[in-house]
Formats: structure tokens, C-alpha cells, sequence
């Protein structure tokens, strides 16, 4: 893929800047609803505020997806199944750049709620980020190391129960939480140093997924599997709001989750744990191969 021309990168930094912009104001305006989520009684911030955060939030979205709609000659080709707005969502994704969230926002608008994304906890710490994340209320994963538990046998359950949570704030409302297998975005170094059996793909981390369900329990009954492809290679955040990215596509399956996943007790019971982990491996060959095939289908096309 050709590099951008010097044109091209001043007008991507153009467009960064203004999105910048436009990202900060957006936040200020979801941070201004803090007292109001802080100080008024539930209902009332269920029915009034709730709903207006999120309006800054997919209005966010929309002047995104406006600057990419706008960007020369991109493609971006979407196949999804039919998914209702007022449905709970869990989706999980291949990851390679930080424009995949970007893109996800855009081929998700107004077929789910705001996409959220669990986050650690120490997040909620930093200035600003924390406040966003509180009003909007992100959910939060908290995990304890074996060697912590170790040290610390009454922490044992604490940090699920912490999750659960978390994530009893979203359930009043239609949600959408999208989780990122692989943990990390992949390059080819991260592939090789952890010898990873699939071509296209970084191991998935089962583990953050089988705790998330278990804390979302009856709330999900499906899991919406993502796959993202740049067949010209990933693009860093310049390069794509440079116009360097020309085809995009993306595609979305449904599949159901095993009644036994959301009662399971990952942590404790080898068997689950053994089964669950064999489910998530099968969902990342068949995504592997789905990525081959469009590997595969992108050539033929050249």
C-alpha cells in the first residue's frame, strides 16, 4: 500500500485535530452529567439522564462516522445479521489497531446501543477518564493474581463479585459490551513470541470472557463474533484519517452461548474451565479461517 502523500498526512492531522476536538467536548459534555448521576434518585436518573449521556455519546459516534464517509474512495464492507437495538449485545473481535474501535463504533451505529468495553479498575483513577467512564458506567473487570489469592485466601470470589457489580449498573438498559480476545492488538512479533497456532491471529484469552459472562449471567444469551479484515494491512490512526486505507470489511455471526457457561465456575472447576476454554478455541480456528478465506478472496480480486 502506498504511503500518504505529504498532502494527504496534513490533511489526516487536520481531521485528527478536529475529531480531537470534537471528542473533548463530547466528553465534557457526558462529564457534565456527573452530579446529576451522583446526587438524583435512580428512577429519576434512569428515565432522564441515562438517556441523554448516551445521546452525547452516539453523537460522538455520528460526527465520526461522518469524517469517514468522507474519506476518498474507502469501502467499507459490512455483513451482519439482523440485530435489534433494544437487545443486550456481547460481542468479541479480532484486535490489530486502535482504528478498530473507531470502525466498530461506525459499523455498529444505530444497530446497538454505544458500544462499552470492560476496563480495569485502575482506570476509574485517572483524571478526566475515570469521571467518563463512571457516568457512562463502563463496566469494570477486576481480576486477582493466584499468587494474591494466594497470599490472600479472603479475597477469594471478591473479585467477581466485584464485576457483578459493576455490571448490574448496565443492565437497566439495553447494552452493548465488547470484549477483545487476544488481550493486546496483534503484530507479527506478538505472534511469533507466543507461537500462536492460528496464521492470523494472536491465543485468545478465555479467561476475561468466561468472567464477564458469568457476571452478566441470564442478561446475554448470545455472543456476537466480529471479525475485521484490511486487506491493504492495518492502518495506524494517521494513515487512515490520511485516506491511506481503502477496503475495510467486517463481518458478524451470532452464536449462542451454552446454558453451562453462564452457571459454570470458570475459576474453580477444572471441567468448565477445560470446556469453556475448548468453545473459545473452536469460535478463533473458525475465525482464523474466515480470515484466510478473505486473505484468500482479496487476492483473486487484485
Amino acid at each position: 500500500m502506498a504511503e500518504p502523500s505529504l498532502f494527504n498526512k496534513i490533511k489526516g492531522s487536520t481531521r485528527l485535530l478536529i475529531l480531537s476536538g470534537s471528542t473533548a467536548v463530547h466528553a465534557l459534555g457526558i462529564m457534565a452529567h456527573y452530579p446529576f448521576k451522583r446526587f438524583l434518585p435512580k428512577d429519576i436518573h434512569n428515565k432522564y439522564i441515562h438517556p441523554d449521556i448516551f445521546k452525547w455519546a452516539e453523537h460522538w459516534t455520528f460526527v465520526n462516522n461522518l469524517f469517514i464517509n468522507r474519506l476518498p474512495n474507502i469501502n467499507i464492507d459490512i455483513q451482519m445479521p439482523a440485530l435489534d437495538y433494544n437487545q443486550n449485545h456481547f460481542m468479541i473481535a479480532n484486535h490489530q489497531t486502535w482504528v478498530d474501535i473507531v470502525i466498530l463504533q461506525y459499523a455498529f451505529y444505530k444497530r446497538t446501543t454505544f458500544i462499552r468495553f470492560f476496563t480495569k479498575q485502575e482506570l476509574a483513577y485517572i483524571p478526566f477518564l475515570g469521571l467518563a467512564l463512571y457516568v457512562m458506567d463502563f463496566p469494570y473487570m477486576k481480576r486477582y493474581s493466584k499468587e494474591k489469592l494466594a497470599k490472600h485466601p479472603e479475597l477469594q470470589g471478591k473479585d467477581l463479585e466485584t464485576t457483578r457489580i459493576s455490571c448490574a449498573k448496565i443492565k437497566q438498559h439495553p447494552f452493548a459490551i465488547l470484549n477483545f480476545l487476544e488481550g493486546t492488538r496483534f503484530t507479527q512479533q506478538k505472534h511469533d513470541l507466543q507461537q500462536s497456532p492460528y496464521q492470523y491471529l494472536l491465543k485468545p484469552k478465555s479467561g476475561g470472557a468466561a468472567f464477564a459472562l458469568q457476571a452478566l449471567g441470564n442478561d446475554i444469551s448470545h455472543i456476537l463474533d466480529i471479525t475485521v479484515f484490511y486487506p491493504e494491512g492495518a492502518p495506524s490512526f494517521i494513515d487512515f484519517w490520511s485516506g491511506k486505507t481503502k477496503n475495510i470489511i467486517i463481518r458478524g455471526e451470532l452464536q449462542a452461548i451454552p446454558e453451562s457457561f453462564r452457571e459454570g465456575d470458570y475459576e474453580n472447576d477444572p471441567a468448565c474451565r477445560q470446556e469453556f476454554q475448548a468453545w473459545i478455541n473452536t469460535l478463533w480456528q473458525q475465525k482464523d479461517a474466515r480470515l484466510a478465506q478473505l486473505h484468500q478472496d482479496y487476492k483473486k480480486v487484485q
